[in-house]
């Protein structure tokens, strides 16, 4: 929207021509996000204790999550609130990738929110019903890949990109859509399974974030991607200040949900920026990179896909608790020992990530 209003002003001013440059737009939609989130969060939280709309613990859960029963939820609504309106300001609304993530972003919001609402005011602990729950996640994603495939031109945006090998780039046909609803339905359900301790899900969707702002950038610029030998995304490019607005917003975030946390992200938050990532992912065609970067989130849910089939087939447990989080928990470790090193094994997972780019 300031993109437009800045291009209009550029003649009559110099100083505007800067708005143009989608790295100072990109580092401007950090702040944004940030102020927002810091701006937005104390009104939500006392709005969301006003409303008791606090976190329903799990009896089986880990002794120490007991005392966290109440801490408001959906705290997530900052987190949307502070993206959709640092995105609408500072990207570019005639770019059709953003407004597909934007789709995303809200749709999955709104699945996640109802999913919440019928836990926390109806005392449903179910949630909206599991089959429900994926045919809208399904409906979503399905749109978003279509939506994605109808305005790919050019080749290059749907190929698949294959680590470490710049000459194996597949074209996908009508499996791209396929590939696509798979990653954005499997995003959003692993962050959600990894928002389990105070700030663990929020950090790692920041730093992969972060990573896909330096690969949207190359992507949509010819000469980088032409050097890193990834196929060339017009539209990719813009895709940065979106990234970068997820960064914002979740630093702010997490400013509230630090151990101990004063509010939790809930559903509406995790489905909704898992689903994101997934779809930048496919967007910028790194789906690969995201399985990378997003190391953590693939563990833990292989960790409850592990758990469950063990048990079904062998009636034994693999862990003493799924997600994995929770097993080391229950080990012993502390919680913010717990959170830290996740953290840290998220910082390499993207850095190795990034790394893949070059090492082709």
């Amino acid at each position: 929207m300031l993109v437009w209003l800045a291009e209009w002003l550029t003649p009559y001013f110099s100083f505007f021509n800067v708005f143009s440059y989608l790295t100072f737009r990109a580092v401007i939609a950090i702040l944004t996000g940030l102020v927002i989130s810091l701006w937005v969060g104390p009104y939500l939280i006392r709005r969301l204790q006003q409303l008791q709309i606090g976190q329903v613990v799990r009896d089986d859960g880990p002794e120490s999550h007991f005392s966290k029963a109440g801490t408001p939820t959906m705290g997530g609504l900052m987190i949307l609130i502070s993206i959709f309106g640092t995105v609408l300001l500072w990207a570019r609304l005639d770019n059709p990738y953003v407004w597909i993530v934007l789709f995303v972003l809200g749709s999955f919001g709104a699945i996640g929110f109802v999913d919440d609402y019928r836990k926390v005011v109806r005392k449903d602990t179910d949630g909206l019903i599991a089959r429900w729950k994926y045919f809208w996640q399904s409906m979503a994603a399905l749109a978003a890949a279509l939506a994605a495939y109808i305005i790919a031109k050019d080749p290059a945006q749907t190929q698949l990109v294959v680590p470490f090998f710049k000459e194996v780039m597949p074209q996908l046909g009508l499996f791209f859509i396929i590939l696509s609803y798979f990653v954005i339905v499997g995003s959003s359900n692993a962050v959600n399974l990894t928002d389990g301790l105070d700030g663990l899900a929020i950090m790692p969707v920041v730093m992969v974030a972060a990573g896909f702002a330096l690969v949207a950038w190359a992507t949509g610029n010819v000469n980088f991607a032409a050097y890193l030998h990834i196929p060339y995304v017009a539209h990719a490019g813009e895709l940065t200040v979106f990234c970068t607005a997820i960064v914002g917003a979740g630093l702010g975030f997490l400013w509230f949900n630090t151990y101990p946390a004063q509010v939790f992200m809930g559903d509406v938050g995790s489905l909704a920026l898992g689903a994101t990532l997934g779809v930048i992912a496919v967007l910028v065609r790194q789906e690969f990179l995201l399985v990378i970067m997003g190391g953590i989130f693939v563990i833990e849910t292989l960790s409850v896909i592990l758990q469950v089939g063990s048990y079904k087939l062998r009636g034994q447990r693999i862990f003493r608790m799924a997600p994995i989080h929770h097993h080391y928990e229950l080990k012993g470790w502390p919680e913010p020992r717990v959170i830290v090193r996740f953290w840290i094994i998220t910082l390499m997972l993207v850095l190795i990530g990034l790394a893949t780019l070059k090492v082709r």
